[in-house]
């Protein structure tokens, strides 16, 4: 396992990305895998940056894990902002046309549609949002 910490700070994202291809260059994931990753972690990076803290700012606590069975990785968020569990939110009408959608929540159904699993907890005063990809 190993881990990140970083401030909620939108310019932190590159270290984060950078940090998350480094951590998987050991593994022979495949493109997609990893640009699907990619996507994942900048949604919930930038969502916390731009809802946790305010204006008051804080800190993402990121821990990469590999799972044996099957090869998977898990990405755990941590963050001490205001309590939000992102998966309780009513997944967008996709069918809708963009001008009769609800504002929001794309890039949190994205993060579910490209992970194997996703998890929210809130728990010490902490949000802990988990997602898990399989590598192979």
């Amino acid at each position: 396992m190993k881990k990140l910490t970083l401030s909620a700070n939108k310019e932190n994202l590159s270290k984060l990305t950078d940090f998350l291809d480094e951590f998987l260059n050991p593994y022979d994931v495949m493109p997609k895998t990893q640009i699907q990753l990619e996507l994942a972690v900048e949604e919930i990076f930038v969502n916390i940056c731009s809802y946790a803290y305010a204006e008051s700012g804080g800190t993402v606590n990121i821990s990469f894990e590999i799972l044996p069975e099957p090869l998977s990785l898990r990405i755990t968020f941590e963050d001490t902002g205001k309590p939000y569990n992102p998966l309780a939110r009513t997944d967008p009408d996709i069918t809708l046309e963009a001008e009769k959608r609800q504002i929001g929540g794309l890039g949190v159904f994205l993060v579910k549609q490209v992970m194997d699993k996703c998890d929210y907890e809130y728990k010490n005063k902490t949000n802990v949002f988990s997602i898990e990809k399989h590598l192979n």
